[in-house]
């Protein structure tokens, strides 16, 4: 057993390390007494745009709003209609999914590839009907999808892609950040992000300047100009307490990445064996580990052996989407590549805040496991 328990994630101590300056950022909305759309929404779209590589930044309430009001954006643009087809990968998380449904359209699930658990892009073509109209890739566990594969088939079918980026943050195919690697993309600022608030919050990220002002307006409940609405919105608006908060832990989000790097690459040198496969970072990919997921058949005794060696570990994710009651249409379908990973996949600690001992607390209780 560890010398002390490893916590799978401890937010509270990733926040201490910023205790002073969020709580400056807070004091500092308290006495502006604007606390809606003000000028930190503003400053921290404007820096967002920039960390990301891309013109524009709209700040909404969080993940799920950021791709459920791209998709009605290009909606509202006439790109999409109703029935629309949208492919998505079989394996993500279901708020991916309930973006697509939430506008009317039809997701297309697709297998991922089994070492990058991401879209596989040799799968999309294949999947394409006369009624696919986008494509919603999911840059999961902190690694990009094959966004030149993915954007290449996009070109050659005239396909929308907007990325799915709530879990890299940061991240980079070819060079260029998550967020700037397609037509628009969502981001999720969830607390336990890489960049995460201290509550709900999210963003779209885009260089299409009437995309981006669409956006805008269906956050705020359809309108531009106070009292006056152009489109049926929503309230989805980015607070502006959180954005403050988030701009504050943008400053440190590359530092907080390479830790998160340094540990992995602890895990991918040291941990050794034969009973568990290890995650792959593919070619042209530089990830920034949002979590560390490992495979293993026997994963429930693999877990509850970290679990008495005082190791903590999640499941991301047990049930995949088609096997959820949400969508009990589609129970009966079969996804072996996808039910594999979820019933094999298992995340081990990672945050910038575990210590060098931790880590190898974890890669000596990986090694010792007797399965």
């Amino acid at each position: 057993m560890s010398a002390h328990p490893v916590p799978f994630l401890d937010l509270k101590a990733i926040n201490a390390r910023e205790r002073d300056a969020l709580i400056a950022a807070f004091t500092r909305v308290l006495d502006s007494g604007w606390y809606v759309l003000g000028e930190e929404v503003a400053a921290f779209e404007r820096e967002y745009a920039q960390y990301c590589g891309t013109q524009f930044a709209v700040g909404v309430g969080n993940g799920l709003d950021a791709l459920t009001l791209s998709l009605r954006a290009y909606r509202e643009l006439g790109r999409l209609q109703v029935g629309d087809e949208v492919i998505v990968p079989a394996n993500t998380y279901i708020a991916t999914i309930l973006a697509i449904s939430e506008n009317g359209l039809t997701p297309v699930l697709v297998e991922p590839d089994l070492a990058s658990c991401n879209l596989d892009a040799a799968r999309i073509a294949p999947a394409l009907t006369t009624t696919t109209r986008a494509i919603l890739p999911v840059h999961l566990y902190g690694q990009t999808a094959d966004m030149t594969a993915i954007n290449a088939v996009a070109k050659e079918h005239g396909l929308i892609v907007i990325e799915d980026s709530a879990q890299a943050h940061g991240a980079r195919h070819a060079g260029r950040r998550a967020g700037a690697l397609g037509d628009a993309s969502g981001h999720s600022f969830f607390p336990s992000k890489n960049f995460g608030a201290l509550g709900d919050a999210g963003a779209v990220t885009t260089d299409d300047a009437q995309f981006a002002e669409v956006v805008r307006a269906l956050r705020n409940y359809g309108s531009r100009e106070k009292y006056v609405n152009d489109r049926q919105g929503v309230n989805s608006r980015l607070d502006e307490l959180q954005a403050a908060l988030l701009r504050v832990k943008l400053q440190r989000l590359d530092a907080d990445n390479a830790r998160r790097c340094a540990i992995a690459g602890r895990y991918l040198a040291r941990i050794r064996h034969p009973a568990i496969t290890l995650p792959v970072v593919t070619t042209g990919n530089e990830a920034v580990w949002h979590v560390f997921v490992v495979r293993t058949p026997n994963r429930a005794g693999l877990q509850q052996y970290l679990q008495k060696c005082g190791i903590g570990t999640l499941i991301h994710y047990p049930i995949p989407p088609h096997r959820q009651r949400a969508y009990s249409e589609w129970n009966v379908r079969s996804y072996p590549v996808t039910e594999r990973i979820h019933a094999e996949v298992l995340s081990l600690p990672i945050s910038p805040v575990l210590s060098d001992s931790d880590a190898d607390a974890v890669i000596t209780a990986c090694n010792a496991w007797p399965g």
